[in-house]
């Protein structure tokens, strides 16, 4: 019986030890298939609305990716330092810098742990688009989903101001086309004179772009209208570290010079980054102010006429969301003495623009 029951034993093992190695067998089998890399790799760029006319596209900054590679399962895209990957070896993007520029676009396409790679460029318009706008048509209060106001005393903003700011109509209004903020000299609330701040916190801001108001700005000796950003997170982070940008300061007492400046922690108050224009008439006549930004600069026109560059950079605070400010202010540390004769005044807007 014993002899037997080795003979059963070693029957059992030895079939044991052949389905192991079947086992092993099917697997190596499946894990050693080979891996074909992708041997060669094209790419076609297709840019949307491209003519003889128009070489670099219809403005819309568009284009379609049609990538070839054999044996490829995956892709990746690396353009304008975003990097997208997916599974199809078709890709579309959309530039949104305006202008006429050169891109890179670098291409991989894997099949497991092998790769081929290729770069090619392209050239493309993308035209200046309106991303929020007021013209300022409909008579009346200004569009409540488009503005909020500050209100309060001047001093309570800063720079020893003196005014009140309301929402009255009587300081601030849309008439014929146009919005109306009006300065007042009048005793309310215990101030000398009344006028209007609004804002769009908290309803509209924006990163990079260009901004610009068309304005007549008001006559008399103490008045300080402005067309200014400020840094959306200023509840949280506080000024000067928010970033302010101001497009237009003008003050009556030194007509028709145009400011503009930026402040920003350590050169904030009597900042050093600021120019200023000469604008013949601008009291008389409506200008064009208006600030154009990036991540490399923020450059200031009247009228399309460049007067000042301001080179930006990843430590200022200008590389995050701001929201606009339209104000009229009287007096204070920039505006100065008030004309004793002086009743009211007001500017006129014809509109604001922001475009990406």
């Amino acid at each position: 019986m014993k002899i037997i029951n080795l003979a059963n034993r070693a029957a059992v093992f030895t079939l044991i030890l052949l389905f192991v190695f079947q086992s092993c067998s099917s697997n190596n089998d499946t894990t050693d298939s080979p891996v074909v890399a992708p041997d060669k790799i094209s790419v076609q760029v297709d840019v949307i609305g491209k003519t003889a006319e128009m070489p670099n596209g219809d403005g819309s900054g568009k284009i379609n990716l049609k990538i070839e590679a054999p044996n490829a399962k995956s892709y990746k895209v690396v353009v304008n330092n975003e990097t997208k990957e997916f599974t199809t070896s078709n890709f579309s993007y959309e530039f949104t810098q305006p202008g006429t520029k050169t891109y890179t676009i670098d291409v991989t396409a894997f099949n497991g742990i092998k790769y081929i790679n290729t770069s090619t460029t392209v050239n493309i318009f993308v035209a200046r688009k309106i991303i929020w706008a007021d013209e300022f048509n409909t008579d009346g209060a200004p569009d409540a989903n488009k503005w909020g106001y500050d209100l309060g005393t001047g001093n309570g903003f800063g720079n020893n101001e003196l005014q009140y700011y309301t929402n009255r109509s009587e300081n601030v209004k849309i008439e014929g086309g146009l919005l109306k903020i009006t300065a007042i000299k009048e005793a309310y609330q215990e101030s000398q004179y009344t006028s209007t701040r609004m804002l769009t916190k908290g309803k509209f801001s924006f990163k990079y772009g260009r901004a610009e108001v068309r304005a007549k700005l008001p006559v008399g000796g103490g008045t300080w209208p402005a067309f200014w950003l400020l840094g959306d997170n200023i509840d949280t982070a506080g000024w000067p570290l928010c970033g302010e940008i101001d497009i237009l300061e003008s003050v009556g007492n030194n007509p028709n010079v145009i400011h503009s400046s930026l402040h920003s922690p350590g050169r904030s108050g009597n900042t050093p980054d600021t120019k200023t224009t000469t604008v013949p008439n601008s009291t008389t006549e409506f200008h064009i102010y208006a600030a154009e930004w990036d991540a490399e600069s923020i450059k200031f026109y009247v009228d399309d006429n460049l007067f000042y560059t301001y080179k930006n950079s990843s430590t200022t605070p200008f590389n995050q969301k701001f929201f606009v400010i339209l104000n009229l202010a009287m007096g204070g540390n920039f505006g100065g003495a008030v004309d004793p004769n002086f009743k009211s005044a007001t500017y006129e807007i014809d509109y604001v623009r922001v475009y990406n």
